[in-house]
């Protein structure tokens, strides 16, 4: 009996392992993130509030709140396909790291931009109102 009973305490830390993947995502500067979205198979993903969005964003991205717990991965895994990559981006980069991480462990592919659309503006790259 102790033996079953070691053996199975043994296993336990793998079987828990396994239910969850870890978080996997790539972080990119603004030049490497650009270069990323040019290709049409990426999905842009905003992840900031809707009235941030409505102030300005990068051109071809769809919005889905990730301070909204609730909502932001049902949304995602509706708006978005696990087959093609993602790249994401918020202000300053905490809310897409954060996104980033939800997200690859569900299974998408994530790069996100690393200084947020704050960094973006700063390198003169294209907004949207």
């Amino acid at each position: 009996m102790k033996t079953i009973l070691s053996l199975l305490a043994l296993a336990f830390p793998f079987f828990c392992s396994c239910q969850q993947q870890k978080a996997d995502f790539q972080s990119l500067p603004v030049e490497n993130f650009s270069d990323l979205i040019a290709n049409p198979e990426v999905q842009l993903l905003d992840v900031r509030t809707v009235a941030e969005y409505s102030e300005g964003h990068i051109p071809g991205s769809i919005n889905i709140n990730v301070l909204d717990e609730a909502n932001f991965l049902p949304m995602a895994e509706e708006m978005l396909q696990k087959d093609k990559p993602v790249a994401l981006y918020c202000r300053s980069g905490k809310r897409s790291k954060k996104a980033a991480e939800i997200l690859s462990k569900k299974g998408f592919k994530v790069t996100e931009l690393d200084s947020g659309i704050n960094g973006w503006r700063s390198a003169g790259k294209e907004i949207k109102q």
